[in-house]
Parts: C-alpha cells; sequence; structure tokens
C-alpha cells in the first residue's frame, strides 16, 4: 500500500482538474488558486495516482536521460525503445524519484508527465535558476492472464497477374500466462485474422542496360558498330519504347593508300604532303606595310599549317631546302599581331626560287552594321543582319536571343539571321558575335517585338500626358494649372511592309497621332485653344535629322583648331570653321560615331572622339578638347634615345621612352640614319584640365567580345620625322618603361598593360605587357641617384597611334544625374539631350600639383528619365574614388546643385545619411569666386543590406537597369538651367527634346520636323523691375489659321549689369512662312505685352519701315502692347529680330538667343547687352502705392495732370534724342505730328466736355 505522502502528492491534482471542470469556478478563480499553489514550488499536474488494490503490478526503475543541457527527459517511448517489452503496452500509473529517493512531489520543482509520453523537467522553468534533479521513473501495469501475439506481417497477394486486385491475410495468437485444462482456448477479445485489398503493379516494361560495343566491321578505314539491350517487360500486353540496338561509327587509322599526288617537279614527301625537289632552295622575304622587315615569323606549309618548317631572322628572310615551287606549294606566314598570310610559290628553271609576302597588321573584329529593332505581326518572316570587319576579316558569326546561343544548324544563320512563322515567344533581344583568330566582337542589341493575332499593332487610346497652363489661367472648380492632352507612345508598330526581309526595313512605323480634336480650356477670364489627342494609330514614323555639333579647341588655351578635317574611319567627311565649330549628320544606322579631327598644320596632335548622340534627332553638342603638339627636339639615329613622359614642375616623370641606336626606318623598310626631329605629347593625368582631351572612350574588348572600362595612367603619341624632308619615320624595339611609384594602387601593377588605340574603331588594342626591372636613376634631375622600380614594355611603332598606359578595372558602378530646365526641379520640366560628364581621379592623394590625378573621362547624354553615368567605386574605403561630374546642353554649362552655406538633401537630391557619406560638394563649396558648374563627389559602392543605399544614387555595376528605370523620387544628383522665368505654350503640344513627338498640323509651332526656324524679338525695358514680357501668336494670313492661337511664349527681363534700371528680354514669336501644307505663306499675327505698367515709347525705325513696306500694317493704337505680322525675311540685329534655322529647335534658340542677348547677328552672348539690337522699348515705372492714378488725377486737376504728361513726354523725347540711337525713336515724323495733333485735339475736347458737364451742374 502507498504511504500518505503518495497519496497526498495526487490529491491536488485531481482535486485541480475538478475544480477547473466545475462551471461554478470561473476562470479568474481557477487562476487564483493555481498561482497558490504555484508558490508552494511543487507540481502535481502529471502524475496519476497509483491503484491500490493490489491487482497491478510495477515495472523495474528506469533512467534513461540526465538533467544536463535542457533538463531531464524520460520518455516512454525512449524506454520502450532501450527495454522493449518490459513496459507494458497501457500503464494505469507512474511513480517519479531522484536519484536520491526523493519524490518528485517533494522536491519543489516543476515537472509534467504523461501515460502517453512519459515523464520530463525542463531547466528554464524551475524558480530561481535552479536545474532539474537526475529522475527515475517506473510504471504500473494491470496483470495479464491472457493477451495476444503481435500480427505477422501481411501475406502474399492472392492476385500474380500484373495490374491485377485481390487479398492479403495476416494473423495473431492468443496467448495465457496460467495453465489452462486442454482443448480450452485462452479468453482473448478480438479476431485472430485479419484481410485487406489489395492490387498488383501496373503492367511495365523497361530496357536493360545496354551491352557492350561489338567489334569494328573493319580492321582500317571508317566502319561500324553494335550494342543492344533487351526489353524486359511484366505482360505481352506493353512493349518498350526505343530502339533494341544502337550503331556508331568506328575506325580512326585510314587504310594505307599509294599517295596520288602528282608533282611537275621532284617526288612526293614520305607524308604525301608536298613535292620534294633535292638540291633546291626556296628562299623569302617578309615584310611589313611599311616596308619594315618582320622577325620572328613562322613558315610552314599550308596544307599543315601547325608544323612550323622554318622562322624569319632579324632581315626576315627565310630558307626552305628540298621544297619544289610551284602553284601546288603554298606558304602559310604567321606572327604575332599581324594577319595570317597565304601566298603561292613560282617555279623558274634554276635551282633557287624567291617569295616575297607583305604582311598587313592584325585587327581585332569591329562591327560595322547591327542589327536593328522591327516589330512584327505572329507568323511573319524577319531578317537581323550583322557585318564586322578586322584583319583576318571575321569567318564566324553567332546569334543570340535573350542571352542564349541560337542553334546553329536549326536556324541555318551566317551574318544574317532568318526567322520564318514568327511567335510570340520570339520576342526579345538579338544580338550577334562576330569571331576570327584575332579576338571576338559583340554586336548592339537589337528588340524583336512579335504581336499576337488579333491584338493591334497600338493601342488606340492615348495615355496620359499633362500640360502646362500659363500662369493666369487657372481652371474654375479644380484650380489647376495642368490639362491632360493626351499623347500616343512613340514606340516602333507593325506597319504594311512591302518585303519584310530587308536589313533595314524599307519604312519605319510609329505609334502616332490618328485623330485630334480642339477643345477649349476654361481659364476663368478667358478661354485657350488647345488640340487634344483623342485617337492613336499605327503610321511611318518621324525621322528627324541626327547631328552632332560642337567646338574644337586648344586645352591649354582654348585655340580654336581652324580648317582641321574631319574623318570618319578613312573617309574624310568635313573641316572645322574658323571659329573650331563643326557639324556631323549622323546616318540613322549608326550605333557608335568615332571621328578624329587632324591639324592639317600640325600644331595639334591627332584627336579621335567616340561621340555620343540623340538616336531621337536633333542635335548634342560636344566641346572637343585637343593636345598642342610637343616641339620637336633632334636626336641622333645611332645612339641610345630616352624621352620623359610627363614635364610638371616639381614632379617626376611618370615614365620614359628608351630607343635603341638604329632603331628608327622609313616607310621602304631601309634603316635611317641621320637626325631625326622627335616629338612626343604626353597627356598627363597629374593635370585634370587635360581630362577633356583624353581620345576614345577608354575601352577595350575581351575575349568574349565585350566592351570593358580601362583606367589611365597617362597616353602619349609619337612624331619622328627625318630632319631633311620631314618624312615620317618608324621605329622598332622601342621599350617603355613606367615609374611604379605613381601607381598609388599596387593591385594595378601586375595588371598593367601598354595599349594602342585604334583610328577607325576608337577602342584601344593592347601591344604588350610589362616587367619589372631596377634602373638606377636621378629622376630626371630632380632627385639623387637612387634605385627605382620601372615597369618595362615593348612595342613598335608603325604608324602613327596614340599610345597608353592602362589597367582594366573591375569596380564598378553608375551613378544617376538628372538635369531640369529650372531650379524648382520639376519632374515635368527635365531636360533631355545635356551631356554629362564624370572625371574619374586618382583614388589616392599624392602629387602636390594636384591631389588627385585623373584617371577615366565618360559622357553621357540624358533621355527622358535622366542619365547613368559609368564609374570606379569602391566597397571598403567611401573616399578611395572621386569624380568631378559637368553638364553641357547646346555650348551652355548647367549649374550644380548647392552644397553651401548648408547641403540640404531636398535640393542635392539625396537623402541622409548616404549623402554625408558621398560627401557632395559643388565647385564652389569653400571659395564662392568659383564657377558653380561642377561637384565633386565620394564614390561607395552601395551596401546591398543597407536599404538607405538601395535607392541610388550610386548604383552597382550589375544594376544598369534599376538605375535606368529608377523613379523620380529616388536618390538623384542634379543640374539646372541658369535662367530668368520662361513659359512655352503649344495649341498643338510637342516635347522639343523628343522630335518623335512633332505631329502633322495648321497650328503646329514648327510646321516642319526636318528644319526648325527660331524667331526672337528683343524688348528694352527701362524700369527699376524685371518685368514679364509675353507674345501672342496667331494665325495672320493664311486661310486655314486666320485667327486661331499657334501659342504664347512668357520670358522675364534680363538685368543689364552696366546700365542701371535698364533690362531687356529676349522674346519667342511664331515665325512666318511655310505651313505644315507647305503650300501658302503664313505670316503670324504677333501681339508684345509686358505685363505690368508698362508704356510702349520706341519702335525700331528699320523695323517699322520694313512693316510699312509689306503690308497688312497693323494698328498699334494702344502704347502697353505692340502688334505686327511676322516678317517672312529673316532680319538681323538693325531690325532687333533674331532668326535662326536649324535642324535640332533647342540647337535654333539657343543660338538666337545668343545673339540676341549679345545684340549682333553672328555673335553669342550670356550677358544681356539692352542697349544694342532692340526692336521695342518699354518704360515701366514702379508705381508708388500712394500715388493716385491718371484717372483720378485727371478728376482732381486735370490741367495741371495734363500739362505734367506733356512734359513727361517731351523728356522721354528728348531722351531719345540724346542717347543718340537713330533706328530707335517713339514714331516716324509723319505719324507723330498727327499722333500730337490727336492729342491736341482730343485735349480740347476733353476740357470742352467737362466745361460743358460744369455748366449743366
Amino acid at each position: 500500500m502507498w504511504d500518505v505522502k503518495k497519496v497526498t502528492f495526487c490529491l491536488p491534482i485531481l482535486l485541480a482538474a475538478a475544480l477547473a471542470q466545475d462551471p461554478a469556478w470561473n476562470s479568474s478563480q481557477f487562476r487564483m488558486w493555481s498561482q497558490t499553489e504555484r508558490g508552494r514550488k511543487l507540481a502535481y499536474n502529471t502524475l496519476l495516482e497509483p491503484q491500490t488494490t493490489g491487482v497491478t503490478e510495477w515495472t523495474s526503475w528506469f533512467n534513461i536521460d540526465h538533467p544536463g543541457g535542457n533538463g531531464d527527459y524520460e520518455r516512454l517511448e525512449a524506454i520502450r525503445f532501450y527495454y522493449r517489452e518490459r513496459v507494458c503496452a497501457r500503464p494505469v500509473a507512474m511513480e517519479a524519484r531522484t536519484t536520491d529517493w526523493v519524490a518528485a512531489a517533494d522536491t519543489g520543482e516543476v515537472v509534467h508527465s504523461s501515460l502517453d509520453k512519459g515523464f520530463w523537467c525542463i531547466n528554464k522553468e524551475q524558480p530561481y535558476g535552479r536545474h532539474c534533479s537526475n529522475y527515475h521513473v517506473r510504471f504500473q501495469c494491470p496483470p495479464v492472464q491472457a493477451y495476444w501475439t503481435e500480427w505477422t506481417a501481411w501475406g502474399p497477394c492472392s492476385a500474380t497477374a500484373c495490374n491485377d486486385v485481390g487479398i492479403q491475410v495476416r494473423q495473431r495468437k492468443c496467448m495465457s500466462k496460467q495453465p489452462l485444462p486442454l482443448l480450452l482456448t485462452p479468453p482473448c477479445e478480438g479476431p485472430h485474422t485479419e484481410r485487406r485489398a489489395c492490387a498488383t503493379p501496373p503492367c511495365q516494361a523497361k530496357w536493360s542496360p545496354w551491352g557492350p560495343w561489338g567489334a569494328c566491321s573493319v580492321t582500317c578505314g571508317r566502319g561500324r558498330r553494335v550494342r543492344r539491350r533487351t526489353c524486359v517487360r511484366s505482360s505481352d500486353k506493353v512493349q518498350c519504347v526505343g530502339r533494341p540496338a544502337e550503331v556508331q561509327k568506328c575506325g580512326k587509322s585510314p587504310c594505307p593508300v599509294v599517295c596520288q599526288r602528282v608533282c611537275p617537279e621532284g617526288r612526293p614527301s614520305e607524308d604525301c604532303s608536298h613535292c620534294v625537289c633535292k638540291g633546291h632552295l626556296l628562299q623569302g622575304e617578309v615584310l611589313s606595310l611599311t616596308g619594315v622587315p618582320v622577325s620572328g615569323a613562322r613558315i610552314s606549309l599550308a596544307s599543315q599549317p601547325k608544323l612550323i618548317r622554318a622562322r624569319t631572322d632579324a632581315r626576315g628572310l627565310f630558307k626552305l631546302p628540298g621544297f619544289c615551287p610551284g602553284n601546288q606549294t603554298l606558304i602559310n606566314i604567321r606572327r604575332e599581331k599581324y594577319a595570317p598570310l597565304t601566298i603561292p610559290t613560282h617555279s623558274n628553271s634554276t635551282r633557287t626560287s624567291w617569295v616575297r609576302a607583305v604582311m598587313m597588321s592584325s585587327e581585332k573584329p569591329y562591327i560595322v552594321k547591327h542589327p536593328e529593332d522591327k516589330v512584327r505581326y505572329e507568323g511573319q518572316r524577319v531578317t537581323f543582319c550583322c557585318k564586322a570587319t578586322g584583319m583576318p576579316t571575321p569567318d564566324k558569326y553567332y546569334w543570340y536571343h535573350n542571352g542564349t546561343l541560337l542553334d546553329r544548324k536549326m536556324y541555318k544563320y551566317e551574318e544574317d539571321l532568318i526567322l520564318r512563322d514568327l511567335k510570340p515567344w520570339q520576342t526579345g533581344q538579338y544580338h550577334c558575335k562576330a569571331s576570327s583568330e584575332t579576338g571576338s566582337i559583340k554586336s548592339s542589341p537589337a528588340f524583336l517585338t512579335v504581336v499576337a493575332k488579333d491584338t493591334p499593332a497600338c493601342v488606340s487610346t492615348p495615355e496620359s500626358h499633362l500640360i502646362k497652363l500659363p500662369v493666369d489661367c487657372v481652371q474654375p472648380g479644380t484650380n489647376s494649372r495642368f490639362y491632360d492632352a493626351g499623347r500616343c507612345p512613340h514606340n516602333k508598330c507593325a506597319g504594311s511592309l512591302d518585303f519584310d526581309l530587308r536589313c533595314r526595313d524599307g519604312a519605319g512605323f510609329c505609334c502616332g497621332v490618328k485623330r485630334m480634336e480642339t477643345r477649349q480650356i476654361n481659364c476663368g477670364s478667358y478661354t485657350l485653344p488647345i488640340r487634344a489627342v483623342t485617337e492613336c494609330g499605327c503610321q511611318k514614323c518621324v525621322e528627324p535629322k541626327v547631328l552632332v555639333r560642337g567646338r574644337v579647341v586648344a586645352a591649354d588655351n582654348g585655340e580654336p583648331l581652324r580648317f582641321g578635317h574631319i574623318y570618319i574611319g578613312k573617309e574624310r567627311v568635313g573641316t572645322t570653321g574658323y571659329q573650331g565649330s563643326f557639324t556631323i549628320q549622323v546616318s540613322p544606322d549608326t550605333e557608335r560615331l568615332v571621328v578624329n579631327f587632324v591639324d592639317r598644320l600640325q600644331k595639334f596632335i591627332d584627336t579621335l572622339k567616340v561621340f555620343i548622340f540623340d538616336k531621337k534627332g536633333g542635335a548634342v553638342y560636344h566641346d572637343v578638347k585637343v593636345m598642342r603638339k610637343q616641339e620637336p627636339v633632334d636626336i641622333s639615329s645611332a645612339e641610345t634615345n630616352t624621352i620623359y613622359l610627363g614635364e610638371i614642375k616639381d614632379e617626376d616623370p611618370i615614365g620614359q621612352i628608351v630607343i635603341p641606336p638604329n632603331s628608327f626606318h622609313k616607310n621602304s623598310g631601309e634603316v635611317y640614319e641621320g637626325t631625326v626631329k622627335a616629338s612626343v605629347t604626353f597627356l598627363d593625368p597629374r593635370n585634370i584640365t587635360t581630362a577633356a582631351a583624353a581620345p576614345g572612350d577608354l575601352n577595350f574588348v575581351d575575349d568574349e567580345g565585350d566592351l570593358f572600362p580601362l583606367r589611365t595612367y597617362g597616353m602619349f603619341s609619337v612624331d619622328f620625322r627625318d630632319e631633311s624632308n620631314q618624312e615620317v619615320l618608324g621605329a622598332g624595339a622601342v621599350q617603355v618603361m613606367l615609374d611604379t611609384e605613381h601607381v598609388k594602387m599596387p593591385e594595378h601593377i601586375p595588371k598593367m598593360k601598354l595599349w594602342s588605340l585604334n583610328p577607325d574603331t576608337g577602342i584601344w588594342e593592347e601591344e604588350s605587357d610589362f616587367q619589372y626591372t631596377q634602373v638606377t636613376g636621378g629622376g630626371n634631375g630632380r632627385r639623387k641617384r637612387e634605385e627605382r622600380t620601372f615597369l618595362i614594355g615593348n612595342m613598335e611603332i608603325r604608324e602613327r597611334r596614340l599610345f597608353n598606359l592602362d589597367v582594366p578595372e573591375n569596380r564598378r558602378c553608375y551613378v544617376k544625374v538628372r538635369a531640369y530646365m529650372s531650379d524648382k526641379f520639376l519632374p515635368s520640366e527635365q531636360l533631355e539631350g545635356v551631356v554629362i560628364s564624370l572625371i574619374n581621379l586618382e583614388p589616392k592623394p599624392g602629387y602636390t600639383s594636384n591631389p588627385r590625378a585623373w584617371g577615366r573621362f565618360d559622357s553621357v547624354i540624358t533621355g527622358p528619365n535622366g542619365a547613368c553615368l559609368p564609374a570606379f567605386c569602391d566597397a571598403q574605403r567611401p573616399d578611395a574614388y572621386t569624380a568631378y561630374v559637368t553638364a553641357i546642353m547646346g555650348g551652355e554649362e548647367l549649374e550644380a546643385a548647392p552644397s553651401a552655406p548648408k547641403m540640404n538633401p531636398n535640393i542635392i537630391g539625396v537623402s541622409q545619411p548616404y549623402l554625408s557619406k558621398i560627401d557632395y560638394q559643388r565647385t564652389d563649396h569653400d571659395d564662392p569666386a568659383l564657377k558653380k558648374t561642377a561637384f565633386k563627389i565620394n564614390l561607395p559602392r552601395p551596401n546591398p543590406n543597407n536599404f538607405d543605399e538601395t535607392n541610388g544614387p550610386i548604383y552597382p555595376y550589375q544594376s544598369l537597369i534599376a538605375c535606368e528605370n529608377a523613379p523620380i523620387d529616388a536618390n538623384h544628383f542634379r543640374f539646372f538651367r541658369v535662367e530668368k522665368d520662361k513659359y512655352e505654350y503649344n495649341v498643338v503640344p510637342f516635347e522639343e527634346s523628343d522630335l518623335t513627338s512633332w505631329t502633322g498640323d495648321y497650328l503646329s509651332w514648327w510646321p516642319n520636323p526636318q528644319e526648325f526656324r527660331a524667331c526672337y524679338i528683343k524688348v528694352k525695358i527701362n524700369g527699376p523691375n524685371e518685368v514679364m514680357v509675353r507674345s501672342r501668336n496667331f494665325g495672320g494670313t493664311h486661310p486655314r489659321t486666320r485667327g486661331q492661337l499657334y501659342g504664347i511664349r512668357d520670358i522675364r527681363s534680363t538685368r543689364d549689369m552696366h546700365l542701371a534700371n535698364t533690362s531687356a528680354a529676349c522674346l519667342e514669336f511664331k515665325c512666318g512662312g511655310m505651313l505644315f501644307d507647305q503650300a501658302i505663306v503664313d505670316r503670324s499675327l504677333i501681339t508684345v505685352l509686358p505685363q505690368g505698367n508698362c508704356r510702349r515709347v520706341g519702335i525700331n525705325s528699320l523695323l517699322q519701315e520694313y512693316l510699312t513696306k509689306h503690308p497688312p500694317v497693323l494698328p498699334n493704337n494702344e502704347t502697353h502692347a505692340f502688334n505686327m505680322l511676322a516678317p517672312v525675311d529673316p532680319l538681323g540685329h538693325n531690325y532687333g529680330i533674331y532668326t535662326v534655322t536649324d535642324q535640332n529647335p533647342r540647337v535654333a534658340k539657343e543660338i538666337a538667343i545668343g545673339r540676341c542677348f549679345d545684340g549682333t547677328s553672328d555673335g553669342f552672348s550670356r550677358e544681356m547687352k539692352s542697349d544694342a539690337g532692340v526692336a521695342l522699348t518699354f518704360t515701366c515705372p514702379e508705381r508708388t502705392v500712394t500715388r493716385e492714378s491718371l484717372f483720378q488725377r485727371l478728376q482732381t486737376n486735370p490741367a495741371e495732370t495734363l500739362a505734367q504728361v506733356a512734359r513727361d513726354m517731351r523728356e522721354a523725347g528728348g531722351l531719345q534724342v540724346r542717347r543718340g540711337t537713330p533706328r530707335v525713336v517713339a514714331y516716324p515724323s509723319a505719324q507723330q505730328s498727327r499722333a500730337q495733333s490727336r492729342r491736341t485735339n482730343g485735349a480740347s475736347n476733353r476740357r470742352r466736355s467737362q466745361a460743358r458737364g460744369q455748366s449743366r451742374q
């Protein structure tokens, strides 16, 4: 019998369970009781009361766990695992004690138990940081008189055929612990047999493994061999899929055959590869294209190119004894940096034959025809074309779809890829890769859009496009200053083609305006017409001209390159102007524009530029800097000559060129002896002003054909000439030495290479590697003699090329920059076509003359979503790489967001704390006197685990798409135009940054998308304040537009810095000329309205005379405005009218504004000159608040008021006379007399009417 402690241990458990089930006890009462019991530090909720009737028996004690770790766990499942059948299947009670024989109830520990799971104690549940004791447990089992044994395993299925249904059986026995009388069955409850349905596996047929290959069918030559396999199946109803045998070609050793070679002379060789003429000597000479002997060339037979028969010596000579000459003997010649050459031999009657081979320099492949974007309907065909040049000519082409190589056997392509019966899944990017022995090159990708059946080529519903309304136009009810005029997306569509397998489609089709309607915008006090888009459709694309403009000047003093020759490839396409200006029209299929500027006077080195341009049309302006050629020095060709690279005061040279004696040669290959005029011009990266003069785009092509960037440590151009006749000389075995002291990043030293610039492709090509050497020198006289480490590379100067000391750099990022119309930074006022330039600086300081040298120069043009500039960045140190960023548009430098006196993230466009890490500083940050047109930043590589650095403005190199598609609210750097408030409204909306958005309409501001004519009138304002001036432009003489509005222009006048209380405005107006139909000339009706208390006091006499001679003449009775019909002729500054025609509207306007500011017809200025070239003059005095109006003064004192007005007019007239400007007068003489008589009569009439009114009173 149990003792009292055990009974006491179980009673609280049963009581708690009973009370918890009693509805009279609520949860709060039970919780209070539980807390009270828990305070006793006992756990009674886990052990059950043992039976004491004497009908059960206890097991032995079990202890399978120790209280280490999480606690003590005596799991029933584990006990059964270790002790098998020593524990009954369903215990009725359990007892737990510590190994010290203390009952669980007396330990004060929180424990748990279950007859299904066992007993456990968890350390972290114990109070006061205690640990569980080591427990052992035992179980109470009921007495067993009769019991079942375990079930036997299921027997086999009665069904034997596959895929059939049968029965399975299993059994058990009833056992008894007490002896029973004979033939008496033990009293077990339940069945002793169980049955269940079963099914056989499905019928299958499988091949056995392949057997070994049999013997080859032939002993030599080509034969076949076979291997077999057997079909193993479970029923005759199924069969194996496939063939029971495989056949494979075998036999590699050729069967011995009789040599079939026929030799006109001699006999066949043992291997039958050539003819052998005993005693005959085949000699040859290998020269370069310039006549220089090529040494080390490998000579072999064309039939066995890998077997080298001879090599050329230092004079380019080789000998092949025993080889018969003739057309059957082809000689193969190979050498590094030269294209392989195969030449025939010729027989003669002597025993000696002679051949001469001229090898051309090898050139890596270069794409000259890129695939173009195409749009097709499902089921149509398309052709993508690709063509590459090089030396040797590329002979292998590969085509890729979305980066996956297309199967050549399936698509049967070479240079051109033809896709037939197109499906929508074939939409995507396609590009080709051309390969030759010298390398590979990839084309730019072309996008194919396959429009599914029953899908319209264009969405007819226009997309939203908000037009900004004039400042005085506020729509009632909404107070909105924007109106949704709609627009069509200018993407390509599938139009009707006469032939769909051209490389370039005969006519491009784009989604454009199909239908427009005129609407009236309620502006409160007036209505404003607008042409809104109501339907879009697939139409022929507008193809505007693509231009590149600019100016070529010296990098040191801005001297223009006058009448320099412009080359694209080997073709001369133009000449620079007297001021160095140039214009290049870009063909529509151009992907990479490489232009070479050559100075015919040889004052500047040849400069090669890779220009970016806007494919949407228009002109992009580039400022081109060229390096002035160093003055030549005399050196002796018979001596070793050393020329230093980098002549900066108080700095050691970066490197040196070492020319061994007798290395110079003429174009004929003859060694030159005499004095050499040597000019070596070095572009020193320690001088940051030379960054813009860096030629090319500092990229090279890797083995896979991808463009990768280079980081320069200096570039140099060499020019060696004969002293007597100035013939250009070449030089062989020239050494280039680079001082490792100037390489601030040690990891760059082993990767340093010598490169040369290909003048046709603008891509840098590898010349040689560098090797370490120790040299004792004095640093060109600037330091004591010391031992220094140099990198030495070897090269041959075969042609006039630019050479470069560069390393490939893989730590790359992209920088997001946007340009805006003003410092308000409105998303709708982003500027496209702005050239953003980034100069990467030396990662570590180290020069007294310039703390950080530049290493790379890149330029990108802004699009509708800004620009992403490539740059070097570093993930370890935020300031490891630094960059200067500038922006230029049409020759005008844009201003960067300010950083002083305090950095404002909302103005700069970058949020904190990332802004502080980048350390943004505008160039005037420390010195307000400096220009504000650039900013400097650190380039830390963004941390992907830092959320603040995942939203721009610096993006990882792999995230170019994320950078290009970044939303407007993402971090970015900003530039803006420095100009006065202005506003432009067109009745027919048009985006000047995207010429493809032009719409043909009679009310279009620009009637011709191929030619844009900008007209401006100069308005002078006499007054202390700047004034907004408006031009309202209506149809004048054309019957389709007469009286209809073309548009509105507003501009604020600009202060003249040299004249007090004077400003002027260059106001745009609608030019007269042909309209959209190109049939009838329209002289637009122009109204000039200064907004304020202004009065017209002068009209240019020549302009007045022109308008009088070209009627109809509009009346100008109102002095606060001016009306005229726009001149058709391009008047100049003498009339105050400025007209410029260009293929780009923004360029035309920029040039016209510059001339208007300058007051000349050919000048350019951003400083307003209000006394030159003026058309209209207005006086806009500042109105005093306490001053009576003219109407009030006439009411109170009419005589004095009229007298004062007369005096003011006489003073104004006298002022005009004293200034001596005969072109600007108040009125012509005839009109002035009539106006004075009208004023006198008007005044007398007013006095008489006033007197009559007083007499009536």
